[in-house]
């Protein structure tokens, strides 16, 4: 890792393998994240990702690929939830990212052998979400270029391990480079992932409060008003656990994972811990640069 001085280049060996200017994850999120965001990230050197499944249709998700290549030429990312989606999606969705020659794939919820070997013989990078050792270790088998270490407190589906034991663990069970989230809201936060041995910083939350998200105004004022003592960890709401925040939930929610369920999300908002860390919405550009300006100050004091 280098840094010279604010706003400037942030070095780790994936993010110079990506080409990007930072090592920050502007994580897919369900249906809030979108093509603009990934623009906008993209030109601020981090890189920007979305669900494939934020497009509805498959012909959908194909224009919204051709409108970013057509606004930028920097790298971004796409993730597809292999159980979580019909497999003539998957497949047409796959195809689609490596005709437009998506940089990185992001893998979740499923064996993720045969994507890679597909996106390998494209040159497309492969990362798959992992909570724990066992995961980790079958997303390495199959041939990953890294893994998304999602440790406790994150945003969405997370984990029980808290970043500290998760992120150096793995780094020291793995030969594939790790990825951390969960909480990081700002540069302090980057800063504590890469001393951990992460290459990367995974940011979901910090970015709902981001004027190019699509997640409603009402969502954006809750992320910026709540701290970590209003965010929920249930598996009431999808059968899975995950942290949502607890005033968006029913108090009769009962878990449904049926497509027909997928409606609820729209008013049942995920959020990580992270909340207590952010204090307004602004522009993507604006985010990435206080989180390099923070990152140098956590740096600096180091050295004091």
């Amino acid at each position: 890792m280098r840094y010279f001085g604010r706003m400037t280049t942030i070095t780790t060996p994936l993010s110079k393998k990506l080409g990007l200017r930072y090592p920050i994850v502007a994580a897919p999120m369900f249906l809030i994240s979108n093509k603009e965001m990934i623009v906008a990230a993209a030109e601020a050197g981090i890189l920007g990702t979305m669900p494939s499944l934020n497009a509805r249709t498959a012909e959908a998700f194909e224009a919204d690929l051709a409108w970013i290549r057509s606004k930028t030429d920097r790298p971004f990312g796409i993730n597809v939830t292999i159980g979580l989606t019909a497999p003539e999606r998957l497949a047409r969705d796959v195809e689609l990212c490596l005709e437009y020659k998506v940089p990185v794939l992001l893998t979740s919820y499923g064996n993720p052998t045969e994507i890679t070997k597909q996106a390998h013989a494209h040159g497309t990078t492969v990362f798959h979400d992992v909570i724990h050792l066992r995961h980790a270790k079958k997303a390495e088998a199959a041939g990953v270029d890294g893994v998304i270490a999602v440790s406790q407190g994150a945003g969405g589906h997370a984990g029980l391990i808290i970043p500290y034991v998760l992120v150096p663990y793995l780094k020291e069970q793995l030969s594939v480079p790790i990825i951390a989230a969960g909480c990081i809201s700002g540069g302090a936060q980057v800063a504590a992932a890469l001393a951990l041995g992460a290459e990367h910083a995974y940011i979901g939350t910090r970015f709902i409060a981001s004027q190019e998200c699509g997640a409603v105004d009402r969502y954006k004022a809750m992320v910026v008003d709540a701290t970590h003592e209003d965010v929920v960890y249930t598996d009431a709401v999808s059968g899975i656990h995950a942290n949502f925040l607890k005033e968006s939930i029913p108090e009769a929610t009962t878990a449904d994972r049926s497509p027909a369920a997928a409606k609820r999300w729209k008013d049942i908002w995920s959020a990580g811990q992270g909340v207590s860390l952010i204090k307004d919405v602004q522009p993507i550009a604006v985010i990435v640069d206080n989180i390099v300006r923070e990152f140098h100050d956590a740096t600096a004091r180091l050295r004091q």
